[in-house]
């Protein structure tokens, strides 16, 4: 333990060194206002160097032209803009909501026309879209409509609440983000829109909900559902899935949704079907990942953190989404397959205008030269952000690995793993380029580094083949060798009646070791075997406390010696202490609840035979969870069925000998046995309550004690 404790300290030693001699000259933290961070798939916080640095504020100072004003122009500032889209010559448009119009600004910022229709004045604008052929697409939210204009800025289309009998009367058609695509349909996000996306063909005839998010049912719900009846079940209040937040367009032609009200799923990618593709979270879905998005930065200090609230999303051209976080102003990316990439953000402070900081972000967008542009609802400006060197090489390095060329991508990688040797995508990039070329070996201790289950097991594979293709021969001659042996052998216990004198031996064996082999009966006829360690004394105290006490250690081992591909969450916690205090306090609940209730309903089992029994009961922990965790270290998730089977074959057969220890020991039939188990169950739960509740009164008796000694000792 203290080895590997050492082990850790140099490692993190070793990354915030890699990560100090790689940030720039004078400190990053006096350029760069924020810190950058990797979240492996286990949720370790690594810090990192930075990918995107501050490059400029835009829109802070927009002058318009006005005659009356002194030289003929006057300062117009943004006012709680809300969206922000970047056309395909880098020119941004803004949706200025507070002033009811759309800013049009060139790709160095400088304003170029202000687009506020005073024949049909807009009304609090929330959206906006510019097509390639220059028609702008605006979502007049105030005024319930989409308002459609050319490159010239002249309204051509005006796109009202489509009617259609689809449509329930309680929608309220309340547009706030659009997206439009090739065949020219609108994909529209409503104000709390539960159905999902609006979508419109170009001429603004409705053609269906799209990408609707799935209603959340928690285990009250279903307890609910089961129990009420139907009159007390109308009268709950319904529930209803997310409403989409924002939505956009890759170059992919995959719609892109975020949505705030939903703990998992806040990201999705749609194809034309409406399926999202992103609902494995990458490439780490057999981990302990959850399938969510929207990344915390770690505080331990500030204790419980809330929830992401994802507001908007942008798609580059190597398809990389970039999502921002209204509520903990985060910024996460990820790449087209939902695998993090990095996160970055942190507190505004009292400084509103500090390069770098936004305050409350509304929108996000990229452009050609992948830059991310941040729109500040409260300080009314757009932040653009440039991607430094670092983050260009990882971008680079991911899309040759995820469009399939390992071979070039792993010199990039190789460069990334050098400046930041904690960094899992670059480890992952290398055994995925390792792999390709046929070296399983490096490859399978690469996505052991990382914790790739899927990837160790298959370059485990190909090294478990190679190696048993090289010793088959061995292998039968062993196995001949065996045969030949057992068939001797078996010829002369024959003769010389082994068999005969082993039962002899058996049969004359006393006290602590037949009661040990008692075990193997109890196995093959339990309901005989409990009666006989309640009845005949097969079993003692010390008999027993040895197998539990082997039992024990057994499940400790199958916990935390299982392999990892099988359970991930031994790559973060390596100890056995909690499994084994986890065992020790259920099984300890157990006796104590069965003896008093089987006390209650008359059972004839005293407490020495629930102890003696119950430990017997533990033996499959013994007999089959040690080599199924030796076991698991050659297997592969090819044959994870297997595993599993025996695995869950494990526990039900502890819980069968359990049901027959019952029967057994206290004499009961099947339904009394039933009820004596859920009335145990019970009282565990009571029990638990009870030491809850003595604990909490304690620690508040010690504090009233301890601030009635300090109030003595000032006085």
């Amino acid at each position: 333990m203290i080895k590997r404790l050492a082990r850790r300290a140099c490692r993190l030693f070793a990354a915030v060194a890699l990560v100090s001699a790689a940030l720039p000259a004078g400190g990053a933290h006096a350029a760069v206002p924020y810190q950058t961070y990797y979240k492996d798939q286990y949720g370790q916080q690594v810090p990192m160097q930075t990918v995107y640095r501050p490059a400029g504020v835009l829109g802070r100072e927009l002058s318009i032209f006005d005659p009356e004003a002194p030289g003929g122009q006057r300062l117009s500032p943004l006012s709680q803009p809300q969206d922000l889209y970047i056309d395909a010559t880098d020119h941004i448009y803004i949706a200025d909501t507070g002033n009811n119009r759309i800013v049009h600004l060139d790709a160095s910022g400088e304003l170029v026309r202000s687009l506020e229709f005073p024949e049909d004045p807009l009304n609090r604008p929330q959206g906006v879209f510019v097509r390639e052929d220059g028609d702008i697409y605006i979502a007049d939210t105030g005024n319930h409509r989409i308002v459609r204009a050319n490159r010239e800025g002249e309204v051509i289309a005006v796109y009202g609440k489509p009617e259609s009998k689809l449509i329930p009367e309680s929608f309220k058609y309340d547009p706030v983000k659009l997206v439009v695509d090739k065949r020219g349909f609108l994909y529209i996000a409503t104000l709390g829109g539960y159905q999902g996306l609006l979508q419109l063909d170009p001429e603004g005839a409705f053609q269906g909900f799209f990408g609707a998010n799935q209603t959340s049912v928690s285990f009250i719900d279903s307890v609910k559902r089961l129990l009420y009846t139907r009159e007390m079940y109308e009268r709950e209040i319904s529930k209803l899935p997310g409403s989409i937040t924002s939505v956009d367009q890759g170059s992919d032609g995959f719609i892109y949704t975020v949505t705030k009200e939903v703990r998992s799923g806040q990201l999705k990618k749609l194809n034309i079907a409406g399926l999202d593709q992103l609902s494995g979270k990458g490439e780490y879905a057999d981990s302990l990942g959850v399938g969510s998005y929207g990344e915390r930065i770690l505080d331990h200090s500030t204790g419980r953190q809330p929830q992401p609230q994802l507001s908007d999303l942008t798609v580059d051209g190597d398809g990389n989404i970039t999502v921002i976080d209204s509520r903990l102003n985060v910024v996460s990316q990820y790449d087209d397959n939902g695998n993090l990439l990095f996160y970055w953000g942190g507190a505004t402070g009292d400084s509103t205008h500090k390069l770098g900081l936004v305050k409350t972000p509304t929108a996000i967008a990229s452009n050609s030269s992948r830059d991310l542009f941040i729109l500040d609802g409260d300080n009314h400006v757009v932040q653009q952000y440039r991607v430094t060197e670092f983050g260009a090489l990882v971008h680079e390095a991911n899309r040759l690995t995820q469009d399939g060329r390992y071979e070039e991508s792993e010199p990039l990688w190789r460069e990334v793993y050098r400046q930041h040797a904690y960094y899992a995508p670059a480890v992952l990039g290398l055994a995925k380029a390792a792999y390709k070329r046929g070296d399983y070996t490096a490859a399978q201790q690469l996505f052991a580094d990382i914790g790739w289950a899927q990837g160790y097991s298959d370059a485990f594979w190909h090294n478990r083949l190679l190696w048993f293709q090289s010793q088959f021969g061995l292998f039968m001659n062993v196995g001949l060798t065996f045969f030949a042996g057992s068939m001797v052998a078996g010829r002369i216990g024959r003769r010389l009646g082994w068999a005969s004198r082993w039962r002899s031996l058996r049969s004359r064996v006393r006290g602590l070791p037949a009661q040990l082999g008692f075990v193997a009966y109890v196995l093959r006829h339990p309901i005989d075997g409990f009666y006989g360690i309640r009845h005949e004394g097969k079993g003692s105290v010390l008999s027993g406390s040895l197998l539990l006490l082997l039992a024990w250690a057994s499940y400790g081992y199958l916990r935390a010696g299982t392999s990892f591909i099988y359970n991930p969450a031994v790559v973060v916690d390596v100890g056995v202490a909690t499994p084994l205090v986890q065992f020790a306090v259920v099984w300890l609940g157990f006796v104590l609840a069965s003896y008093l209730v089987g006390s209650l309903n008359h059972g004839e089992g005293r407490f020495r035979d629930v102890y003696i029994a119950s430990a017997y009961a533990m033996f499959p922990f013994i007999l089959i969870g040690v080599p199924l965790t030796i076991l698991s270290e050659v297997m592969t998730l090819h044959e994870s069925a297997i595993y599993h089977f025996i695995a869950y074959g494990l526990y039900g057969w502890v819980g069968l000998l359990l049901f027959w220890k019952v029967q057994g020991v206290q004499n009961f039939s099947v339904g009394e046995t039933v009820k004596h188990l859920t009335l145990t169950v019970l009282t565990m739960a009571v029990i638990a309550v009870l030491i809850f509740i003595l604990l909490s009164l304690t620690s508040e008796c010690i504090d009233f004690i301890y601030s009635i000694y300090q109030e003595v000792a000032i006085r």
